[in-house]
């Protein structure tokens, strides 16, 4: 089983979208191992993002992941990592395609609802940037054998 690291930005709490959201998730199959509201500080969207903190577009990113509540998720399943990536679409919500979160819901390049691991060595990061080991959970999801 794979695992990803799923952060709904605040643009996602602050217009409603969070169940839906998550139930995308749970309804594709993909099982929620660790979840929290959070706001995110300073330090850590500085982590988060260190990729970036060079890059024009970074006091944008910076100012609008620590501006209003997320929820962090750890979310499992077969090949997570590339089904939520697919799920969620194109980063720019203007090509990303209908049926996808961006595509669906995306107004705006950098309040783009969603994030997600871009790879297994990126998810081992982020989560445990996000998450302490006792804050995710191993168990079975009973209706597992039907998927």
């Amino acid at each position: 089983m794979e695992r990803s690291l799923v952060l709904l930005k605040p643009d996602t709490v602050q217009r409603g979208l969070m169940g839906q959201i998550i139930g995308r998730i749970e309804k594709k199959g993909l099982k929620v191992t660790g979840m929290k509201m959070m706001e995110v500080e300073e330090g850590l969207a500085k982590e988060h993002y260190a990729e970036h903190v060079d890059k024009d577009f970074f006091s944008d990113l910076f100012g609008f992941i620590t501006s209003s509540p997320i929820v962090a998720m750890v979310v499992e399943g077969e090949q997570a990592i590339s089904v939520l990536r697919n799920m969620m679409g194109a980063t720019n919500p203007f090509e990303a395609e209908p049926g996808t979160i961006r595509g669906d819901f995306g107004l705006d390049l950098t309040k783009n609802l969603i994030h997600g691991s871009d790879s297994p060595e990126s998810a081992k990061r982020e989560i445990d940037l996000f998450f302490g080991s006792e804050e995710i959970l191993d168990y079975e999801l009973t209706v597992g054998e039907w998927h």
